[in-house]
């Protein structure tokens, strides 16, 4: 079987470490844990990795998240991945930092992301995880809050957090989505 994982996020340093970047976060620690690699390909880094028999690619778009979609349409067809086996990983103002909701399907919730791939894909009925990085920010002040990097004292919990995160991507890719939802929502 194959899967698409989807880290959603901007490309650049500056960049790097934003609230708004941490679905390349959540990859990014999964390639350091299990040891593979991403390289620059059509509209983002992939990386390919076997795992319980099944095979799982992950992107990460370099079209910047307004665009998010036309790489993980690309990607699905290129690898012939179905819409039911594509998993998106997005920042959420909605919930707690750390906290993780996994939803087989739903709106994009003003997500510029989300919406841009419910455009090219023509639906909502796409696997998201979202993870919370609060919302601790002065009314109208939002895209600043989450293209601000993370504060420096929370990046030890931000490591565990983004460790269970990766543990329901493989849950996600080995278990299915219910069992993945009822292990790790909170």
């Amino acid at each position: 079987m194959k899967y698409l994982i989807v880290g959603l996020g901007n490309i650049g340093p500056e960049y790097a470490f934003t609230r708004h970047n941490v679905g390349f976060m959540v990859l990014d620690r999964l390639a350091a844990q299990y040891d593979f690699k991403f390289t620059m390909q059509k509209l983002a880094y992939t990386a390919e990795w076997k795992h319980k028999g099944r095979t799982i690619y992950f992107i990460k778009p370099t079209t910047y998240m307004n665009l998010s979609g036309k790489a993980l349409r690309y990607y699905m067809d290129a690898y012939n991945v179905p819409l039911e086996n594509v998993l998106v990983i997005t920042d959420e103002i909605q919930l707690p930092q750390g906290h993780i909701r996994i939803k087989p399907k739903g709106s994009h919730g003003g997500h510029n992301g989300l919406r841009n791939i419910e455009e090219l894909t023509g639906t909502q009925e796409f696997a998201r995880m979202r993870f919370g990085v609060g919302n601790d920010f002065p009314r109208g002040q939002q895209v600043k809050y989450v293209l601000s990097n993370f504060p420096e004292k929370d990046f030890e919990e931000l490591i565990i957090d983004l460790d269970k995160a990766g543990d329901a991507v493989l849950s996600f890719c080995t278990l299915g989505i219910n069992q993945t939802m009822n292990n790790f929502n909170q």
